[in-house]
């Protein structure tokens, strides 16, 4: 059950610095070769290199965006719920998955294929190419309060973004949807069947999303949760239930 979470080490290993964004040549790293394979290291130095040619197009304001963090297994109603709160609190709501799956289908995308291969595969997508479509849609959005839903998933991502976001924006809380999983399960296969769309919400994904999640993002959760910027949410109820807690929430942290 995913609720153990206490169960989880308490330290992670020390956040990195430096610059990421998306580079020109990705399908040119150890990620992915000439054959499309997925291999297990990424050569930052490389990426590194070919990112500092990017400019970016647009520029935050210079007050700090605020940012929460949207985490918890897949099933658990992130997304209903961020839409609940983008109506009653005017933010504006970033999706790391649908950025990513809008990446990969668009046209004439240097990183479909391998975007398309890590996400059928249940695993957790490069940080590199992440963060900078991240970065990317908050400039473009011209919001100052962000949902970043489904981010950071792992160790690395939470070490991208330290690098190439952290000084740039407010991280206000971790708002973490716990869920069983036996439901969350329900919940991914039903929107399967009713045409979602979507090339994971089957049986052997899922087993393998939740495998990722088990391994990857509860030590995420625990480290934001020993550093106190938790707040948990009982995500089983129906979404409506759901929602009061979250309002609750966010009129605490001084939301209107």
């Amino acid at each position: 059950m995913w609720r153990a979470i206490t169960r989880i080490p308490k330290t992670l290993d020390s956040l990195g610095q430096g610059v990421a964004v998306l580079p020109q040549q990705f399908q040119h790293s150890q990620l992915y070769n000439n054959n499309h394979n997925i291999c297990s290291k990424t050569n930052y130095l490389s990426l590194h290199n070919q990112a500092s040619l990017i400019k970016p197009k647009y520029r935050m304001s210079t007050a700090k965006p605020k940012v929460v963090f949207v985490l918890g297994g897949p099933g658990a109603g992130k997304g209903t719920q961020c839409s609940k709160i983008v109506e009653r609190f005017q933010f504006e709501h970033l999706s790391a998955g649908d950025l990513l799956r809008e990446e990969r289908s668009r046209e004439g995308s240097e990183y479909g294929q391998l975007i398309e291969e890590y996400i059928r595969n249940g695993m957790i997508v490069p940080v590199e190419v992440t963060c900078s479509l991240l970065e990317n849609a908050m400039k473009n959005s011209g919001k100052s309060r962000f949902l970043i839903d489904g981010f950071p998933r792992n160790q690395d991502n939470l070490d991208g973004w330290n690098r190439q976001m952290s000084d740039k924006t407010e991280m206000q809380f971790v708002l973490f949807f716990d869920c069983a999983e036996d439901v969350c399960v329900k919940r991914c296969l039903g929107r399967g069947q009713s045409g979602s769309g979507r090339s994971d919400d089957n049986m052997e994904s899922l087993k393998k999303r939740i495998q990722t999640y088990n391994n990857d993002s509860l030590p995420i959760i625990k480290y934001f949760e020993n550093a106190g910027q938790v707040k948990r949410i009982d995500a089983s109820p129906d979404a409506d239930k759901v929602f009061q807690e979250v309002e609750r929430v966010f009129l605490a942290n001084g939301f209107q």
